[in-house]
């Protein structure tokens, strides 16, 4: 690890449009819905407002539009404590997702235009080179354009700064990304994309875990909803169960939650399946609200909820 002690994430803002109906429509259909809420959103974004509020210290890069989505999103950052080196830009909106809420479950599926997010480039990356380089975590996802985060993840590498990839939303990448990353995070739905085979069992999940370690990374730590999160390293595999902090509202903050988590306890010397298991906690909390970022906890409340659970 560098001699950083904070944490930066590239990744995009975009505004939450959540709706909650009992099912999603059919083309053509109109459906009535139960509820709907506007939010600030998008996976690196949440990942960097649950860092923030979990203790980290977090600088986050993106790009937003200068609309009023953008001024939801700085004031969002303001609220949290995060460190916003983002590009505002004229002409272009801010990123900005659709969101349905199953009302039954909390179940979610979503649709995400990245807007001015979409244009991040190595050249946003290169602009933040030194807050990289002397971070303690980097860490980076899939929404933004690919050659962005290989980019980042590179420089983070090269420094010795511990890099984290959340391969979300699922998507083909080079083999290449994996050897550039300490820890990969996908959940089960962006493992079995990855691995070509179902993750429904920990037997599974560990035997994709062992395909992401061929390919190159140090860890995989792969999240299992309900289940809790597989930690899976050489010669270490520990499925670590996921905390109870009340009834399951929303869901769709769920796994960004956990990164943010882990990444805050990672940054401050937690050994790494400790820091899985505060990131399970972080993720308990958050799906217990609605929403995504407004629904990531506070230090106080994941400490509370840890001591409960021990």
């Amino acid at each position: 690890m560098s001699g950083g002690s904070g944490i930066v994430i590239l990744g995009i803002f975009a505004a939450d449009t959540a709706y909650t109906a009992k099912r999603m429509p059919h083309i053509a259909e109109t459906l009535l819905g139960s509820d709907f809420k506007l939010g600030p959103g998008g996976k690196g974004s949440n990942q960097a407002i649950a860092a923030a509020k979990a203790g980290g210290k977090v600088t986050f890069i993106s790009r937003i539009g200068n609309d009023p989505f953008g001024e939801m999103a700085l004031s969002a950052y303001a609220s949290a404590g995060v460190k916003a080196n983002v590009m505002r830009m004229d002409g272009v909106s801010t990123g900005a997702a659709f969101i349905f809420v199953n009302e039954d479950n909390g179940d979610n599926a979503i649709i995400v235009a990245p807007g001015a997010a979409g244009l991040i480039g190595i050249e946003d990356v290169d602009a933040n080179r030194a807050e990289i380089e002397n971070a303690a975590i980097f860490m980076t996802q899939l929404e933004q354009p690919l050659d962005a985060a290989t980019h980042a993840l590179g420089i983070a590498r090269r420094a010795g700064v511990t890099t984290v990839f959340n391969p979300a939303p699922a998507q083909t990448v080079p083999d290449e990304i994996y050897a550039l990353c300490d820890y990969v995070v996908p959940n089960e739905v962006e493992v079995a994309h990855i691995v070509g085979h179902p993750v429904e069992t920990d037997e599974q999940a560990r035997a994709a875990g062992d395909i992401l370690l061929q390919k190159g990374t140090g860890c995989a730590i792969i999240t299992l909803g309900a289940r809790g999160a597989l930690y899976h390293a050489p010669g270490r595999s520990e499925l670590i169960p996921a905390f109870s902090a009340g009834k399951v509202v929303d869901t769709t903050g769920a796994g960004d939650a956990f990164l943010g988590g882990f990444a805050a306890a990672l940054s401050q010397g937690q050994e790494p399946a400790a820091a899985v298991r505060f990131g399970c906690a972080t993720a308990a909390i958050a799906v217990t609200r609605p929403g995504t970022a407004p629904a990531m906890p506070l230090r106080s409340e994941i400490d509370d909820l840890l001591r409960l659970g021990s």
